[in-house]
């Protein structure tokens, strides 16, 4: 073997060479055509093998007009991102597809920039396509970024149309199953700290607990916003403990969010579950980092993320698949409740 096919550097004129046939024969080969003879693959694929040949990525994504990288982006900020459990399960998900595949991640994350930095990124060629995750009504340059490149949602989308292709956990189910759990225990003074309002989890959560109490012709007790944070959890129950109304139950459309009220409750000297009830949204670890462990709906995120990388990849590939896929909930019972 010569030196430069030890350093790796041998070059695909050396390879037509060897082979004996012309440079465009290789390339040929090398980007997967049809239109070479079973004689002249042979000799190529024997030469490749002899040289030790690894073709110029750069230069097949180039003829190719592909890059084989994904874009993932989250419009959140980082303390978000790498606080909440979910995205890692999700970015685990998406990244354990596509390394069956030719394809790279690149990870936006994108709340500080109005999305400008980002859908130049995007719109530059520098992705074959993109995954939207945890998107709110604010986030525009999303639709910019869609006009670009084919995107898969993770999450129904803000603005949802036909042509949209997306992957979400049945919320308004999940939710619903939730409360219904609750009622069954006996609860029938409830309330909830729901998701924000600006995204379609949030809005179909609060539906889905909703729709719960209508069926037992119960009224809420109590509704308010908790920014799927923990902090924000935290804040939502003190506004509900401040009326001096406190519900005997509350569903918290986040684990997140209800280690943060569960924190609160303890501080005030009430006890879960004896005093009040508590029920989440995720099954993450942190359901199982609280005392007493939180009851909650499980909704597989992992599965979520290999989901929606396989969608992607699916649409790059000019195969159809669904444009709508729901995954399921179920709910986790501990002791919470």
């Amino acid at each position: 073997m010569s030196t430069d096919a030890m350093r790796g550097s041998v070059t695909i004129e050396e390879v037509a060479a060897a082979a004996g046939v012309s440079r465009s024969t290789v390339s040929r080969v090398v980007n997967g055509s049809s239109a070479v003879s079973p004689e002249a693959l042979e000799s190529v694929r024997r030469a490749i093998g002899n040289l030790n040949y690894v073709p110029n990525r750069a230069a097949r994504s180039l003829a190719s007009r592909q890059t084989h990288a994904i874009a993932l982006i989250v419009p959140e900020d980082t303390t978000r991102f790498f606080g909440d459990p979910f995205f890692a399960a999700i970015v685990s998900g998406i990244n354990s597809y596509l390394s069956k595949s030719d394809y790279v991640l690149n990870l936006f994350i994108a709340n500080d920039d109005p999305g400008d930095k980002t859908t130049s990124y995007v719109r530059s060629g520098a992705v074959d396509g993109a995954i939207v995750v945890s998107h709110h009504t604010s986030d525009t340059f999303i639709d910019r970024i869609a006009a670009a490149v084919p995107v898969v949602y993770g999450g129904r989308p803000v603005r949802e149309r036909e042509r949209d292709y997306y992957v979400d956990v049945d919320n308004t189910r999940g939710a619903h199953d939730a409360t219904v759990h609750l009622i069954e225990r006996g609860h029938r003074r409830l309330g909830t700290i729901a998701g924000p309002l600006t995204m379609p989890a949030g809005v179909d959560r609060l539906k889905g607990f909703r729709e719960a109490l209508s069926a037992w012709d119960l009224d809420e007790v109590a509704v308010e916003d908790g920014n799927f944070t923990a902090d924000g959890g935290a804040e939502a129950m003190r506004r509900i403990l401040a009326r001096g109304d406190t519900p005997d139950a509350i569903f918290v459309a986040s684990d997140l969010m209800a280690r943060g009220a569960m924190g609160v409750l303890a501080a005030a000297g009430l006890r879960v579950p004896e005093d009040i009830a508590v029920i989440g949204f995720d099954d993450s670890p942190v359901a199982m980092s609280v005392t007493p462990h939180l009851t909650t709906m499980r909704q597989p995120s992992f599965a979520q993320g290999e989901r929606m990388a396989s969608v992607l990849l699916d649409l790059l590939a000019g195969r159809h698949p669904k444009h709508v896929t729901i995954l399921e909930t179920e709910l986790v019972v501990r002791d919470s409740v």
